[in-house]
């Protein structure tokens, strides 16, 4: 193998590629990226088995090959490179990659790549055209309501259902519920519902930046994987076996009080009100208080730590329905505000004993269900 590319492009390249390889596994391999001719360009790729993530990059082709390279080590080397023109070229005897740019010489030793596991092929006329920006958004909505308890590895993964135009996907981890639905720009012939490990889909938010690539889905007969397509990348990840939990009877279908305040105002406070709670229990107080015919409502967050002290804040809210008093954990209320892009939202409580639904005020396809906290004293 000998060839030459622009050190922006294969810095690019491993950056996307190097969140695949797996630093702890038994096999040396996966420690190493799989570099590759592929007709006139150069085809780098990592796995840790559950995970694999292959980026294209342009390059002049000298001489056909490919061969793995420790990820860590030609990273970092890379990053170094001050010249704009990277010269690579293959020893295959030795399995020594000699790597060229400017005044610096490298020689790093590598691992024959057929030892690398085989990545899939994707069938091109057999995938779902999927809106990177609805996409990206849903995944941002609903990935971090994902447990990261190995215990029930179904937890970990995001629900991916599509059944005509509408593509929803669902995310929790016993204590809260992230719901987010969108349309398809066409219907699809047969209904599909996976599970998704939620790292991978966060990985496939990270990889596309560009709002205009065109994306594509495919789930290949048999094999347990779902494969994502891009241009110039392709992320493949295992799916979850198993039954997802039937979310909708979790969703409250009525409550006694709506209170619809300002984002920014409630993230604000749940911020504040985390600096203390985080101390304790991570317990936030929410005091949702009705106003008069010539006074707004009131809703006061606050946060306790016996070490640190306490901490509220008022902020006027639009309130139908009794006054409450109820408790969430802090961080989740902070990470779900986080992911809201309307500059209001709705609370929706029934008691202190029963979930909370926190709705974007004026979109209807996210909704997020989390469970309350013991109030104490």
């Amino acid at each position: 193998m000998k060839v030459t590319v622009l050190q922006e492009n294969l810095t690019h390249g491993l950056n996307v590629v190097s969140r695949a390889v797996s630093p702890r596994s038994t096999l040396p391999v996966l420690a190493n990226v799989l570099v590759a001719t592929d007709e006139s360009r150069l085809r780098l790729s990592a796995t840790n088995l559950e995970l694999g993530i292959t980026c294209w990059i342009g390059a002049k082709i000298e001489e056909e090959g490919s061969t793995t390279v420790p990820a860590r080590t030609f990273t970092e080397l890379v990053s170094t490179l001050t010249d704009q023109q990277v010269e690579m070229n293959l020893s295959v005897r030795t399995q020594t990659l000699n790597v060229h740019g400017g005044s610096s010489n490298t020689d790093l030793k590598c691992i024959d790549s057929q030892e690398f596991p085989p990545m899939p092929v994707v069938d091109t006329d057999d995938g779902i055209s999927l809106n990177v920006s609805d996409l990206r958004e849903m995944i941002r909505q609903v990935a971090f309501a994902a447990s990261s308890d190995e215990a029930r590895p179904i937890l970990t993964g995001v629900l991916f259902t599509v059944s005509g135009e509408q593509i929803t996907m669902a995310a929790a981890d016993g204590f809260r519920l992230s719901v987010r639905k969108a349309e398809l720009s066409s219907p699809i012939a047969r209904p599909i519902s996976v599970v998704i490990p939620a790292r991978a889909l966060n990985e496939l938010a990270r990889i596309i930046t560009d709002k205009d690539q065109s994306l594509t889905m495919h789930l290949p007969s048999g094999r347990g994987q779902v494969i994502f397509r891009m241009k110039d990348t392709e992320l493949v990840s295992q799916l979850i076996e198993g039954s997802f939990p039937d979310y909708e009877q979790i969703i409250p279908r009525s409550s006694e009080t709506r209170t619809v305040l300002s984002t920014s105002a409630f993230l604000k406070a749940c911020k504040q009100a985390e600096i203390f709670a985080r101390e304790g229990s991570n317990i936030a107080r929410i005091h949702i208080q009705p106003g008069g015919e010539m006074k707004p409502g009131l809703v006061e967050i606050s946060g306790q730590s016996e070490e640190t002290g306490f901490n509220q804040t008022s902020v006027d809210a639009s309130i139908e329905g009794k006054e409450t008093l109820i408790a969430f954990n802090v961080r989740f209320l902070r990470e779900v505000l986080d992911v809201i892009t309307t500059p209001n939202v709705a609370l929706e409580t029934t008691k202190e004993t029963s979930p909370g639904v926190l709705r974007p005020v004026g979109e209807d396809g996210f909704v997020h269900v989390i469970m309350p906290m013991h109030l104490g004293n």
